[in-house]
């Protein structure tokens, strides 16, 4: 593999090393309070803050809105003391859809970086999607980041993810910035997730 100067990998095609995922990621930003896009709530939906949520609550979420589809796996990857030490931090906010007493979607805001917000993870269980439940949530979450002083709101989506979540985000007011070529180790072959995950995912051992 041909690498320039500029860390470009130069036109053409690369071979990617068996056992590696690969996805371009998409950057986006949203550098002023976008006008928002009104939709009812969700029937029987409720918004919650989820205070110090406990990891094994977290996972169960996070594993149903987007490992087993989309091979959404970094947080899983983290035991649990480092994954506390994130969500416990008081600059980062956590909130789930609650409908009958069960979470169905995930909004993560973290203020960390001073100015800025980013919208850490956002999504809802398969079950959730459609009837303008991720559209309620967006608003949700624009509505919150920007009650707060920042001057920047962010966010980043890739090719192994939900193929509606880019023009979603561009349609909500993010405007992308910048692409990068992600190269990790694959979740699927170490056990972190099963091999029947992303199933619109090659698997290459």
């Amino acid at each position: 593999m041909t690498t320039l100067s500029d860390g470009f990998l130069g036109d053409g095609f690369h071979d990617i090393p068996a056992g590696r995922l690969t996805a371009i990621v998409t950057h986006l930003e949203m550098r002023e309070a976008a006008a928002p896009r009104p939709v009812p709530a969700p029937e029987n939906a409720t918004l919650l803050r989820v205070e110090r949520p406990e990891t094994g609550w977290y996972r169960d979420l996070f594993t149903r809105i987007g490992a087993l589809d989309w091979l959404w796996y970094s947080r899983l990857s983290l035991d649990d003391a480092a994954l506390a030490a994130i969500l416990h931090d008081p600059a980062v906010e956590v909130y789930a859809l609650d409908r009958d007493g069960q979470a169905i979607g995930l909004l993560e805001l973290d203020f960390r970086q001073p100015g800025a917000c980013e919208l850490a993870f956002f999504g809802l269980t398969p079950e959730a999607i459609g009837g303008g439940a991720g559209r309620y949530l967006m608003n949700r979450a624009i509505d919150l980041a920007w009650a707060r002083p920042i001057r920047l709101f962010h966010v980043h989506t890739c090719t192994l993810d939900h193929p509606g979540a880019l023009g979603f985000y561009i349609r909500s007011g993010f405007t992308p910035v910048r692409q990068q070529i992600e190269v990790a180790p694959d979740p699927r072959l170490s056990g972190l997730l099963p091999e029947t995950a992303g199933p619109h995912v090659p698997l290459f051992r």
